[in-house]
């Protein structure tokens, strides 16, 4: 039986990530509405401005951050945008903003995606006219499809899966058969990602489909969220796909290269926002399904790291692609070193390269609050310790934890009713204890009498470790956040109007330009782990609220051939340029400009 997840209206943010949330709030995605003519005047509210997926990626992820940080204005606004939704709904069910007769070459990912939006802001509010609008949708979508008045194709093939977050909701309400029907029509005319698996072990260098990295991104939930309503077993193919992304793609950070599409081991080839949030939202998936920890240790590794390192500080920026080895984020001349992105795609903005990231960038924190608690039978998991409050019905439990900057997790759990309480231990805590005492296991599990209050304290200890990248290289780790070289920099500011789109202070585009050394290799395996004060911006790059440190020596590392402000795929020469040096490491997700994968010389 699978997790059921909570919704904004049990689960309160709290410490930083309830920080997090707000500097989101208070920066772009708090503000699209108000910024940027595609979401300020599209067709889904009667504008003339895009009318496709842009408001409903917003909105999926502006919905639950409105109703977690119970920011009335906030509120309003989304109400304002899902009343027009709602209203403008055609008879037949028809809900996209587009005419009747061009239906049939309107690419219908944008259906599954309301549906999703019609979902979140459905368990967000319990407003019943959006799971009656969301029934019909879906009723008119069975009905277009199996009667072939329009097909999937493009992303609606490639994303069709997608459609089953709410098929399942609508299914578990009303038990009608056509919504089965609905899914395996979806499965046999959506694409078959079994037979690209070969075309993701050599980079391809040009746009396909089949090597898209959003669209892999979030194939990878596709079994867990459709196989109950297909009455398939469930075989935990994300595993195997997995495994085979991260031999022939993978990064420091969990996350898989793709600047638009698979990219091969490089560290300089990015990975594009859109699929660092998708990634996340598949690995929730994973872990509500299967209920297997390594999805939820894996969705960490994600959203400690590779989230919050490709937006700035104020999150009133954000980049298209982030790289591992990253020395400058600027516009690149010439010919781009991305598979098939142009050169802008690496700049901080307002929507570097294309806007798809700018909308959909915001879903990653508020889902990852959404997925700290879930629940089954009479049993209540804390999935993530990250710091908030659960209100369910057998309980109040209140996390309080700097998780994982530090660690120790308390909480405090006022019962209601009988229950059965537990926690994931992440496999690499050492000397674990639960209020005082030694403890071994990588679930706790107690059972909770009613109307009981208690505390329970967890404390671990984890060592700072190097692990070999998938490219060959060495990345500092501890626990569930990668380290790596900070490097200082400089930045400018550029203001201007392209394609009816203005960009100003703050949601302006940024370049970052180095102004320390980067070019090291490792040459000792010792780290110290050294904690600081947790700054107001918990992921800061000036204040890191913890640091590794190490011995390192500069070595010539090199320029990518034809670049200036690019470091070569590998170095160029490990002899050393000069004597061991004490270097302070950042978490990844820190440091806007950085080298992530190093050699290891003489290691000691």
């Amino acid at each position: 039986m699978r997790w059921q997840q909570y919704t904004a209206r049990e689960i309160k943010p709290c410490g930083w990530l309830k920080r997090q949330l707000k500097i989101q709030a208070d920066g772009l995605n708090g503000n699209l509405d108000k910024v940027w003519r595609d979401v300020r005047e599209s067709q889904w509210i009667g504008g003339d401005a895009e009318g496709w997926e842009r408001v409903p990626y917003w909105l999926d992820g502006f919905i639950p951050l409105a109703y977690l940080l119970q920011d009335e204005d906030m509120i309003q606004r989304a109400q304002k945008y899902m009343d027009a939704i709602l209203n403008s709904q055609e008879e037949d069910g028809w809900i996209c903003p587009v005419s009747r007769e061009n239906r049939k070459t309107y690419d219908s990912w944008a259906v599954q995606l309301i549906s999703k939006v019609l979902t979140v802001y459905y368990e967000s509010t319990g407003d019943e006219r959006a799971y009656n609008a969301l029934y019909r949708v879906l009723k008119n979508y069975y009905e277009l499809l199996s009667s072939g008045e329009i097909s999937l194709f493009a992303y609606g093939k490639y994303r069709w899966f997608e459609c089953c977050i709410a098929i399942n909701l609508v299914y578990n309400k009303c038990h009608e058969k056509w919504l089965c029907d609905l899914t395996k029509i979806l499965k046999e005319q959506g694409a078959d990602f079994e037979k690209a698996v070969e075309l993701w072990k050599h980079a391809l260098n040009k746009w396909t489909y089949d090597t898209h990295i959003v669209n892999i991104a979030m194939m990878l939930k596709s079994e867990a969220v459709s196989c109950d309503l297909l009455e398939e077993e469930y075989t935990d193919m994300a595993e195997r796909f997995r495994e085979t992304l991260r031999r022939y793609n993978g990064t420091a950070v969990e996350m898989f290269t793709g600047d638009e599409c698979l990219a091969g081991l490089s560290p300089i080839h990015g990975t594009e926002l859109c699929a660092v949030v998708e990634q996340m939202y598949a690995y929730e998936q994973l872990f509500a399904y299967s209920g297997d920890a390594k999805w939820a240790e894996r969705l960490e590794v994600l959203a400690f790291n590779g989230l919050p390192a490709t937006l700035s500080d104020d999150m009133w920026a954000h980049q298209y692609d982030q790289l591992s080895n990253q020395i400058a984020c600027y516009r690149l001349p010439g010919r781009p070193i991305y598979t098939t992105n142009l050169g802008d795609s690496n700049v901080f903005g307002l929507e570097p390269n294309y806007g798809c990231c700018t909308a959909n960038f915001g879903q990653g924190w508020p889902k990852l609050a959404l997925s700290a608690f879930m629940h089954r039978d009479n049993t209540i998991i804390n999935v993530l310790p990250v710091p908030c409050e659960l209100d369910a019905a057998q309980a109040h439990i209140a996390v309080s934890t700097d998780y994982p900057f530090k660690h120790s997790v308390t909480y405090e759990i006022d019962a209601r009713e009988d229950f059965t309480f537990q926690f994931r231990i992440p496999s690499f805590a050492k000397n674990i204890r639960m209020n005082g005492q030694l403890y071994a296991g990588e679930i706790y599990s107690q059972h909770i009498d009613g109307n009981a209050h208690l505390t329970l304290q967890f404390t671990f200890e984890v060592e700072p470790h190097f692990d070999k990248t998938p490219g060959g290289l060495f990345a500092a780790r501890c626990g569930s956040l990668v380290y790596a070289v900070p490097i200082k920099y400089k930045k400018a500011m550029r203001e201007y109007e392209e394609n009816k789109v203005e960009r100003k202070y703050p949601y302006c585009d940024y370049e970052y330009y180095p102004e320390s050394d980067w070019n090291y290799a490792y040459c000792a395996s010792k780290l110290e782990r050294v904690e600081h004060d947790i700054n107001a911006i918990p992921f800061s790059s000036e204040h890191p609220p913890v640091t590794l440190r190490v011995n390192a020596q500069k070595i010539d590392w090199g320029l990518e051939d034809g670049y200036e402000l690019v470091c070569s795929k590998w170095p160029q020469s490990l002899p050393p340029l000069a004597p061991p040096e004490e270097i302070e490491l950042y978490p990844y997700g820190c440091a806007k400009l950085r080298m992530t994968e190093l050699p290891m010389k003489n290691r000691q």
